[in-house]
């Protein structure tokens, strides 16, 4: 196994660590006694898992390190600690949490994305995934929107909605890129009997 790969199991096992840590502090919070102890090292744990990511992506590929097993584990990794930690975030009771509606919102457009790509893979019996710009940017604001929550930013209110705004439209984006390309695939094809 290689180095990257160990690195991005590594990830994996930090999640729940991070789930634990933020869920012991808002009982912390809730029993009105906060315990910044536990905060702090789910921050911590959180940078790491951050960190560990680009480190991985770098050994990959300067070392030329890349392989079919990393290549599945590595989006594991990176949408489940996303993703876990928006969840963590939203049930926690931290003194300022993120609203219910932002992992749904976030999860719904994962889900759509996912949907839209097995369909399109199934129609057309190919597809080459591409990072967009705004796939890219999007991953920004929620990573940033994280980061605030964690840090117990207290005007964190203004960051969600424009981070739920962007990751609206990045998922609409999305969609109307899936249709475009069943739609030129659809042109592509010889007429024939059915």
């Amino acid at each position: 196994m290689t180095l990257p790969n160990q690195i991005t199991i590594g990830r994996i096992f930090l999640i729940p660590v991070f789930v634990l840590l933020a869920v012991y502090y808002g009982e912390s919070v809730a029993a009105q006694e906060p315990n910044e102890i536990l905060r702090w090292s789910a921050i911590a744990v959180f940078l790491i898992a951050a960190i560990s990511d680009g480190a991985d992506g770098w050994l990959a590929r300067h070392y030329h390190l890349r392989s079919p097993l990393g290549a599945i584990l590595d989006p594991i990794a990176d949408k489940g600690l996303m993703i876990t930690a928006l969840i963590t975030l939203s049930v926690s009771k931290w003194h300022f949490s993120l609203p219910l509606w932002f992992p749904i919102l976030v999860v719904a457009r994962d889900l759509i994305i996912l949907l839209g790509c097995i369909l399109i893979r199934f129609l057309n019996g190919s597809l080459e995934p591409r990072p967009s710009l705004i796939g890219k940017v999007t991953t920004f604001f929620q990573m940033l929107t994280i980061a605030i929550i964690l840090l117990q930013w207290p005007y964190y209110k203004s960051i969600v909605w424009l981070t739920g705004v962007v990751t609206l439209i990045s998922g609409i984006g999305y969609v109307l890129e899936g249709i475009n390309l069943l739609r030129l695939e659809g042109h592509d094809r010889p007429v024939g009997r059915s």
